[in-house]
């Protein structure tokens, strides 16, 4: 295991780029001392601990219809959501794809989930290190957008997606102290988030008039994403971190087409077996 930090952005679908990296990694048998995911990044993260190869490629890239977590019309306008959190969050870890539960909890790695408390609107960094069931209810917040999933409660308190609040945690990441930081972003080089139409906004003011702090917080998104992209951008080129970031298009958060999600995990696997002697010297230097 190597001392260092691995941060992993979020962006549903487009997570299944990390997996391609991630699974590459672990077939190296390469592992870092720390890990921090949000949202689809944390789904990863929790894969990654768990040592457990192509897992999070199979949750996402499927075939069968009855795996499908995504709603279609009639279905969301009943349940008000657009994905099912439940085959996400506890058919597929206890029944369908199981999750390796006791590998993870043996682990020495160090995990962190990011989720956004909607009280304060501020990001937290959950550990669970025993209790199966609080660690998918801390995957499940971590990774539930707004709009398109509903809240998620843990420890009573009311979270939404990690990636409201701290989209990717470079700067918390180094506040952890490791010298070696690695980080895998979904989005192409330059990317910068533009702010969201009014139209949507007020859909957010409306669906969480009760939580004045995390509306802030949405609304503020676009100018903390893109003030981090300029940290990230700073730090690489003085080589102070390593970074891997998606070559081609990407695909878009709700992508179910499978051929497109498969080209795009094999363009995450591919890009990080020719980056991975670059890795290798970073971590090494």
């Amino acid at each position: 295991m190597v001392k260092a930090t691995l941060v992993l952005e979020g962006g549903a679908n487009r997570g299944v780029f990390t997996s391609g990296v991630l699974d590459y990694l672990m077939e190296k048998d390469l592992y870092m001392s720390n890990v921090i995911g949000v949202s689809a990044g944390a789904c990863n993260a929790v894969d990654y601990v768990s040592k457990q190869v192509g897992r999070s490629r199979e949750c996402v890239i499927h075939r069968e219809k009855e795996y499908d977590y995504m709603y279609g019309l009639k279905k969301s306008l009943k349940e008000k959501a657009l994905m099912d959190m439940d085959m996400l969050f506890d058919k597929f870890p206890n029944e369908i794809y199981p999750f390796d539960f006791e590998t993870y909890f043996a682990s020495e790695m160090e995990c962190e989930l990011v989720v956004t408390n909607c009280i304060t609107g501020g990001a937290e960094y959950l550990t669970e290190e025993k209790d199966p069931e609080r660690l998918m209810k801390i995957c499940r917040a971590s990774s539930s957008m707004p709009l398109a999933a509903p809240i998620a409660n843990v420890d009573g308190i009311p979270y939404l997606d990690g990636g409201l609040a701290d989209s990717i945690p470079v700067e918390y990441a180094l506040e952890k102290g490791n010298e070696k930081i690695v980080v895998v972003l979904t989005r192409n080089p330059g990317y910068r988030k533009k702010r969201s139409v009014k139209a949507t906004e007020q859909l957010y003011k409306r669906a969480y008039k009760k939580y004045p702090n995390l509306v802030k917080t949405i609304m503020s998104r676009n100018a903390v994403y893109n003030k981090q992209m300029k940290l990230i951008e700073k730090l690489e080129e003085e080589g102070k971190i390593f970074v891997i970031r998606p070559l081609i298009p990407t695909v878009s958060r709700m992508e179910k087409d499978y051929d497109k999600l498969q080209h795009f995990y094999m363009h995450g696997q591919r890009l990080m077996k020719k980056e991975y002697q670059g890795l290798l010297e970073y971590l090494n230097e």
